[in-house]
Protein backbone atom coordinates (compact mmCIF):
# COMPACT_ATOMS: atom_id res chain seq x y z
CA UNK A 1 0.00 0.00 0.00
CA UNK A 2 0.87 3.41 -0.72
CA UNK A 3 0.14 6.31 1.22
CA UNK A 4 1.00 10.20 0.71
CA UNK A 5 2.61 11.52 4.32
CA UNK A 6 1.61 15.22 4.47
CA UNK A 7 3.12 17.73 6.62
CA UNK A 8 1.17 20.71 7.56
CA UNK A 9 2.22 23.94 7.37
CA UNK A 10 2.65 26.17 9.88
CA UNK A 11 2.80 30.37 10.14
CA UNK A 12 6.80 29.90 10.18
CA UNK A 13 7.31 27.63 6.85
CA UNK A 14 4.31 29.65 5.43
CA UNK A 15 6.82 33.08 5.94
CA UNK A 16 9.45 31.41 4.68
CA UNK A 17 11.89 30.34 7.37
CA UNK A 18 13.83 27.93 6.59
CA UNK A 19 14.51 24.46 9.15
CA UNK A 20 17.88 24.72 11.25
CA UNK A 21 20.67 22.84 10.66
CA UNK A 22 19.96 20.19 13.52
CA UNK A 23 16.70 19.66 11.97
CA UNK A 24 17.97 18.96 8.27
CA UNK A 25 20.39 16.96 9.82
CA UNK A 26 17.80 14.77 11.84
CA UNK A 27 15.24 14.67 8.85
CA UNK A 28 18.08 13.19 6.51
CA UNK A 29 18.77 10.36 9.28
CA UNK A 30 15.26 9.97 9.09
CA UNK A 31 14.91 9.61 5.21
CA UNK A 32 17.88 7.40 5.34
CA UNK A 33 16.14 5.01 7.57
CA UNK A 34 13.07 5.49 5.77
CA UNK A 35 15.33 4.34 2.46
CA UNK A 36 16.87 1.84 4.21
CA UNK A 37 14.02 -0.35 5.05
CA UNK A 38 12.44 0.69 1.75
CA UNK A 39 9.49 2.36 2.67
CA UNK A 40 10.28 5.86 0.98
CA UNK A 41 9.59 6.37 -2.31
CA UNK A 42 9.69 10.39 -2.30
CA UNK A 43 9.77 12.72 -0.16
CA UNK A 44 10.23 16.79 -1.08
CA UNK A 45 10.05 20.09 0.55
CA UNK A 46 7.29 22.72 -0.40
CA UNK A 47 7.93 26.80 -0.62
CA UNK A 48 5.35 28.91 0.55
CA UNK A 49 2.13 29.56 -0.70
CA UNK A 50 3.28 32.55 -1.44
CA UNK A 51 5.36 31.19 -4.27
CA UNK A 52 2.11 29.21 -5.37
CA UNK A 53 -1.07 29.62 -7.27
CA UNK A 54 -4.71 27.58 -7.45
CA UNK A 55 -6.38 27.12 -10.64
CA UNK A 56 -10.47 26.71 -9.75
CA UNK A 57 -12.44 24.75 -12.74
CA UNK A 58 -15.87 25.60 -13.00
CA UNK A 59 -17.25 23.52 -16.19
CA UNK A 60 -14.99 24.98 -18.80
CA UNK A 61 -14.09 27.97 -17.32
CA UNK A 62 -10.53 27.97 -15.14
CA UNK A 63 -9.88 31.01 -13.09
CA UNK A 64 -6.41 31.38 -11.26
CA UNK A 65 -5.38 32.69 -7.73
CA UNK A 66 -2.33 33.93 -6.65
CA UNK A 67 -1.01 32.70 -3.19
CA UNK A 68 -0.42 33.39 -0.43
CA UNK A 69 -3.42 31.54 0.83
CA UNK A 70 -4.92 32.79 4.30
CA UNK A 71 -5.91 29.41 5.66
CA UNK A 72 -2.21 28.18 6.95
CA UNK A 73 -3.51 25.04 8.52
CA UNK A 74 -4.81 23.98 5.66
CA UNK A 75 -1.58 24.17 3.65
CA UNK A 76 0.91 21.99 2.99
CA UNK A 77 4.63 22.42 3.53
CA UNK A 78 6.01 18.99 2.44
CA UNK A 79 4.98 15.34 1.76
CA UNK A 80 6.68 11.86 1.93
CA UNK A 81 5.29 8.54 0.05
CA UNK A 82 5.38 5.47 1.84
CA UNK A 83 4.98 2.05 0.77
CA UNK A 84 3.81 0.01 3.83
CA UNK A 85 1.96 -3.32 4.53
CA UNK A 86 -0.98 -1.37 6.22
CA UNK A 87 -1.71 2.25 7.86
CA UNK A 88 -1.02 0.78 11.10
CA UNK A 89 2.71 0.40 9.84
CA UNK A 90 2.24 4.13 7.96
CA UNK A 91 1.90 5.60 11.85
CA UNK A 92 4.26 3.49 13.35
CA UNK A 93 7.07 5.38 10.77
CA UNK A 94 5.30 8.70 11.09
CA UNK A 95 5.94 8.82 15.00
CA UNK A 96 9.40 7.72 14.74
CA UNK A 97 9.48 10.97 12.68
CA UNK A 98 11.22 14.36 14.29
CA UNK A 99 9.03 16.97 14.75
CA UNK A 100 8.87 18.53 10.89
CA UNK A 101 8.30 22.22 12.35
CA UNK A 102 9.55 24.54 15.67
CA UNK A 103 6.95 24.13 17.88
CA UNK A 104 3.77 22.57 17.25
CA UNK A 105 3.03 20.33 13.61
CA UNK A 106 0.64 17.99 12.30
CA UNK A 107 1.13 15.16 9.64
CA UNK A 108 -1.54 13.75 7.64
CA UNK A 109 -1.94 10.12 6.16
CA UNK A 110 -3.97 9.29 3.07
CA UNK A 111 -3.68 6.02 1.16
CA UNK A 112 -3.26 6.69 -1.90
CA UNK A 113 -5.16 5.48 -5.03
CA UNK A 114 -3.92 1.53 -6.37
CA UNK A 115 -5.66 0.32 -9.81
CA UNK A 116 -7.59 -2.42 -8.10
CA UNK A 117 -9.51 0.32 -6.06
CA UNK A 118 -11.41 1.65 -8.80
CA UNK A 119 -13.08 -1.57 -9.88
CA UNK A 120 -14.45 -2.67 -13.57
CA UNK A 121 -15.07 0.84 -14.49
CA UNK A 122 -10.58 0.71 -14.85
CA UNK A 123 -11.53 -0.99 -17.80
CA UNK A 124 -8.21 -3.00 -19.74
CA UNK A 125 -8.12 -0.70 -21.99
CA UNK A 126 -7.07 2.07 -19.14
CA UNK A 127 -5.41 -0.11 -17.59
CA UNK A 128 -2.91 -0.27 -20.30
CA UNK A 129 -3.01 3.02 -20.56
CA UNK A 130 -2.29 3.59 -17.13
CA UNK A 131 0.76 1.25 -17.65
CA UNK A 132 2.13 3.26 -20.99
CA UNK A 133 2.09 6.45 -18.98
CA UNK A 134 4.11 5.22 -15.56
CA UNK A 135 6.60 3.55 -18.19
CA UNK A 136 7.04 6.54 -19.80
CA UNK A 137 7.49 8.35 -16.97
CA UNK A 138 10.31 5.64 -15.44
CA UNK A 139 12.12 6.27 -18.53
CA UNK A 140 12.43 10.00 -18.32
CA UNK A 141 13.12 9.81 -14.35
Amino acid sequence: MRFMVIVKATQDSEAGVMPSEELLAAMGRYNEELAAAGVMLAGEGLHPSAKGARVRFSGSQRSVTDGPFIETKELIAGFWIFQVASLEECIDWVKRCPNPMPGESEIEIRQVFEAEDFGAEFTPELREQEARLRAQIADKT
